[in-house]
C-alpha cells in the first residue's frame, strides 16, 4: 500500500491506498513549528489506529501548499518508513498540459485535483476546492489546464469578520434559513454561506461564457459539504479527489 499525504494551510489529510482503494482517511492539524520527529511520531500513531505498520508502506507521495511543512514531513516519512517519498512539483510526471503564464507557479494541490478529476470525470471541467482558500481550476475540453480563480475561504472570511469588527461574533456554519437575515447571526450565515454559493454559481457561469461551452463541476475540500448544497448549479462532491490524484501520480512516477 502507499501513503498519500495532502498538506493544506489548515489541515493535513493522509490516507493509505491499496490497488486504487482508499483504506482509511485521517486528518491532522497543519503545524508549522513541529519537528520531523514529532510528525513521525504522529504519523506512526495515526497508522496504528488503523492497524497499519510502517513496514506495510511500500511508498509514499506528498502534495503541499506549505513548503516548510513539506520539507519536515518528507524527513518524517523517511524516518518512519525508511524510504524517500515522491513530492508533487517540478520533475514529477503529471500528464497534465498546463497553459498559464508560469506553469511552475501552479499549486501542487490544483495539479493533483485536476489530474484526478480528468481521470474520473473527463473534460471539460471546473474543479472547486473549498478549503482555507476557495480555488477554481479550469480544464478545457482538450484536457488543458487553463488557470482559474482564488478567493478567501469561508472560514477565512468568517475569522476576518469576527476579528476585524467590534460587534460581529463567531458563528457555526449552519444552513441559513433565508437570504434576508433578521438578526446578526442569521445575516452573517446568509452572507457567508449563501454568498459563497452564489459566488461559485456566478463564477462557473462566467467561466463557461469565456470557454464557449458548458463544463462539469467537481467540488472537494472540507467546506464543500456546507456550500455545495446551497448552490443552484449542479456540482459533484468528491471528498477523496486529492488522495485519488496522489495515488494516480504515484503510479505514473513509480520506479
Amino acid at each position: 500500500m502507499i501513503l498519500a499525504i495532502d498538506v493544506g494551510n489548515s489541515n493535513i489529510v493522509l490516507g493509505c491506498i491499496r490497488d486504487g482503494e482508499i483504506l482509511f482517511v485521517a486528518r491532522m492539524a497543519t503545524d508549522r513549528i513541529k519537528t520531523s520527529d514529532q510528525y513521525c511520531a504522529e504519523l506512526k500513531t495515526m497508522l496504528g489506529l488503523f492497524d497499519v505498520t510502517p513496514g506495510d508502506i511500500e511508498g509514499s507521495i506528498i502534495s503541499s501548499v506549505v513548503p516548510m511543512v513539506q520539507q519536515v514531513l518528507e524527513r518524517a516519512v523517511k524516518q518512519l518508513t525508511g524510504k524517500s517519498c515522491l513530492t508533487v512539483g517540478p520533475g514529477l510526471k503529471t500528464g497534465l498540459n498546463i497553459k498559464i503564464d508560469n506553469p511552475a507557479q501552479a499549486g501542487s494541490d490544483l495539479i493533483v485535483g485536476a489530474v484526478a478529476a480528468i481521470e474520473a470525470y473527463g473534460t471539460p471541467l471546473c474543479v472547486i476546492d473549498l478549503g482555507t482558500a476557495t480555488t477554481i481550476s479550469v480544464i478545457d475540453r482538450d484536457g488543458v489546464f487553463r488557470g482559474g480563480s482564488i478567493a478567501p475561504g469561508v472560514m477565512l472570511s468568517l475569522n476576518a469578520l469576527s476579528s476585524g469588527t467590534a460587534q460581529l461574533p463567531g458563528i457555526s456554519l449552519e444552513k441559513p434559513r433565508r437570504a434576508i437575515g433578521t438578526n446578526t447571526v442569521d445575516s452573517m450565515r446568509s452572507g457567508l454561506l449563501l454568498g459563497s454559493a452564489a459566488m461559485l454559481d456566478g463564477m462557473v457561469e462566467r467561466i463557461e461564457e469565456e470557454l464557449g461551452y458548458p463544463t462539469k463541476v467537481i467540488a472537494t475540500g472540507g467546506l464543500a459539504k456546507f456550500i455545495v448544497p446551497l448552490c443552484k448549479r449542479e456540482m459533484t462532491v468528491d471528498d477523496n479527489l486529492l488522495l485519488n490524484g496522489l495515488e494516480l501520480l504515484y503510479r505514473r512516477n513509480r520506479r
